[in-house]
């Protein structure tokens, strides 16, 4: 079977996946060697303001910044709610609710991501984990962001059950998702990522709200399967071929 050339938005996510893996590696690294020489405050040491925190600040505030304007260096999910990539098909809007979706996905999104957090945070409160630990799980779930994108995304396939990146409700919701365990990170650095990832999910659920026909396949045309430039889910298709394969082998 002949190999599908990557994509350009495909490409950049596969440096993302990179480069992200190398920021959480690069600073559990630097937490372990702080806890190990008895530092009382790993990550924070590296004079003031804290050099890794200032470094994470400027990676992800830049890319979230961009997030807010059109842009052909990102992926369809997180665009459609701009006018410019809005192609009425003529179709009337009317929601649809996926049969194969649960009755209220978005809220077993939010139970989920919720009962998660709401562990970590209580291992906080009890002192069994500190602020470097926070920060090394926010920097986790950028790169299980990634893995979601480009392998495998629990959300589409056991609750939104969406067919694509393209047609997920909740893809702006992905930087307010990974900086959570900020909350009790006492930093500006790490508030105003936070503050800005909030922002960011709220002008997507406004847009959403006064233009729902921009974000579903039946009434804009860019979110159909042929007019997809990225091809984002052909890596989850051939990631699931793959596992299929060795699964028959195997039996």
């Amino acid at each position: 079977m002949a190999h599908k050339k990557l994509s350009l938005i495909s490409t950049l996510h596969y440096w993302k996946l990179v480069f992200r893996s190398f920021l959480f590696l690069a600073a559990t690294y630097i937490y372990v060697a702080d806890c190990i020489k008895g530092i009382p405050n790993p990550l924070f040491h590296l004079d003031f303001p804290p050099v890794l925190l200032v470094a994470i600040w400027w990676i992800f505030i830049v890319e979230m910044i961009f997030r807010f304007f059109p842009s052909k260096l990102e992926s369809m999910g997180c665009q459609k709610q701009f006018k410019k990539n809005y192609i009425p098909t003529g179709n009337e809007f009317r929601h649809i609710p996926n049969p194969k979706a649960p009755k209220h996905p978005i809220l077993i999104v939010l139970a989920s991501w919720f009962a998660l957090n709401g562990v970590i945070f209580g291992l906080h409160f009890m002192g069994i984990i500190d602020e470097g630990i926070l920060i090394l799980i926010a920097l986790a779930y950028s790169v299980c962001d990634m893995i979601c994108i480009l392998f495998f995304c629990p959300f589409q396939e056991w609750m939104m059950k969406n067919k694509c990146c393209g047609s997920c409700r909740i893809y702006n919701w992905d930087f307010a998702m990974m900086f959570t365990p900020l909350i009790f990170v006492k930093n500006k650095y790490t508030w105003s990522l936070l503050g800005i990832a909030v922002l960011l999910l709220i002008t997507w659920e406004a847009a959403l709200w006064l233009h729902p026909e921009r974000f579903y396949e039946n009434t804009n045309q860019s979110l159909s399967c042929k007019n997809c430039q990225e091809k984002l889910c052909h890596h989850k298709k051939s990631l699931h071929r793959f596992l299929k394969e060795i699964h028959l082998k195997a039996d």
